[in-house]
């Protein structure tokens, strides 16, 4: 069982996997080049890899489990607001959907090669610009140019994304970030808080098809199909080993940004309280990643929660470092950007050094995505159209960061707040190949949202 690529590649990003966890893996790429496709070999190597230990100068503190991550986060994290009216917490939650949902269709159409991981002899932010500027768009004010003078070059956006085009844009077209906002919706609905990473599995099961998962997704829902049954919701005794295999095996894409894109549904739901909502995000996030991959999205719910009771960058980012380990890579690369950021004015050199100091990450890597997000909102100072298109500018998971960056600051602002330019486009309409939410009004799920939210803190 391979899944979202062959064996061989998975084996060679699990080599990756394991050096950047702490483990010394020399000699691993010569046997991996020694096996070929010989699947019985690949297997002996990955299982050898399993078994590697952390070195022990590795300077990093990384658990998985909750207990052990509060035992780490930072003191004087906590947030105190003044109770918004019913008027302006509805007016935040539109914010907060059509502030993601705006920022993913501008990123959509750019999730492509050139402008994710670079090319063309250039690092991908390099190419995000030149394709404004080649359609006479630069700086970014509106949403991606269909065409531009840069195609000449070789560089091109995803042609399967079109329908979030300048030209063409008329709703917020299917998308995984978007997907996976409905679906903490739903499990919010559903379940309110009575819910574990069993739920999360039987409801990915239940809800998306095969085709709708990648990476670490797409690893974790084979792997769920191995530990349960169609014919029983009835969660195991054992889940809790059963869930490390489920999150691990042949899973190289355990600290990637899957997880940290799915916060926003259980975001909302906890609006104003970093702290459930990053325990929320850890029960999703621990079905399918580990350590980072998980603090990803604990890091971004709790700043969105904090978004809707806060204005401050700087407050909403504390927040969010306030749920995650102190001692984790996460957490210093985080640190680390909001520094980068302080000391930067112009955008351009802003994504320029952010790509300089993450760019040894994947372009998925939950922690360089994280980085541009975090230095994306201290550099636009509460500014929604420089917040989303700072994002976007910088590359690599391009649709991810603008979404994030637009849930923040639509929260933190409210939908009246925000740029019609970047909103009536949308039309009020989402089509998100979910049952029941193809089409969808957008005003639909922000009041289902707020409900959720309601319905919570009574509890």
């Amino acid at each position: 069982m391979a899944g979202w690529d062959t064996l061989r590649n998975l084996v060679k990003l699990e080599i990756v996997q394991r050096r950047e966890e702490g483990c010394n893996v020399e000699g691993f790429e010569s046997k991996w080049e020694e096996a070929g496709e010989d699947e019985r070999r690949l297997m002996t190597i990955y299982d050898e890899l399993a078994k590697l230990p952390i070195e022990p100068d590795y300077p990093f503190d990384e658990p998985s489990e909750l207990e052990e991550i509060k035992r780490l986060r930072p003191s004087g994290a906590l947030i105190s607001f003044a109770e918004p009216g019913e008027s302006e917490w509805r007016d935040k939650f539109r914010g907060a959907w059509l502030g993601r949902l705006s920022g993913c269709a501008l990123g959509k159409p750019l999730e492509a090669g050139h402008m994710m991981g670079g090319g063309a002899g250039n690092p991908g932010w390099k190419n995000v610009q030149l394709w404004f500027e080649g359609a006479d768009a630069w700086p970014i004010r509106g949403y991606t140019p269909e065409h531009s003078r840069a195609e000449q070059a070789g560089i091109d956006i995803s042609r399967w994304c079109l329908r979030s085009t300048r030209e063409r844009i008329a709703f917020m077209e299917s998308d995984d970030d978007v997907r996976y906002t409905l679906l903490g919706l739903i499990m919010l609905e559903e379940k309110g808080l009575d819910w574990d990473s069993w739920n999360i599995g039987k409801l990915w099961h239940g809800r998306l098809t095969y085709s709708q998962v990648c990476t670490a997704e797409t690893q974790a829902y084979l792997n769920f199909a191995q530990v349960s049954a169609h014919m029983s919701w009835d969660k195991p005794e054992d889940w809790n080993r059963k869930k490390d295999w489920v999150r691990t095996h042949l899973n190289p894409y355990r600290e990637w940004i899957g997880a940290q894109i799915r916060a926003d549904g259980f975001a909302y739901g906890a609006a104003g309280n970093p702290e459930l909502a990053a325990e929320l995000a850890w029960r999703d996030a621990s079905f399918s990643h580990v350590k980072n991959g998980i603090y990803g999205e604990m890091f971004v719910a709790a700043m969105i929660a904090a978004a809707f009771v806060e204005t401050d960058p700087e407050k909403i980012i504390s927040a969010g470092l306030g749920q995650i380990p102190s001692t984790s890579r996460l957490a210093h690369d985080i640190r680390k950007a909001v520094e980068i950021a302080r000391d930067t004015e112009d955008q351009v050199e802003l994504v320029s050094r952010i790509w300089e100091a993450f760019k040894h990450y994947d372009p998925v890597h939950t922690n360089n995505n994280a980085a541009l997000v975090a230095a994306s909102l201290i550099y636009a100072k509460g500014d929604f159209e420089k917040g989303i298109t700072t994002a976007v500018l910088g590359g690599w998971d391009t649709d991810c960061n603008g979404a994030t960056v637009g849930s923040i600051l639509g929260a933190s602002l409210g939908a009246d707040a925000l740029p019609a330019s970047w909103i009536d486009p949308l039309n009020d309409t989402l089509y998100a190949d979910l049952h029941g939410f193809h089409p969808i009004s957008i005003s639909e799920c922000a009041d289902r949202s707020y409900r959720v939210f309601n319905k919570l803190r009574t509890r």
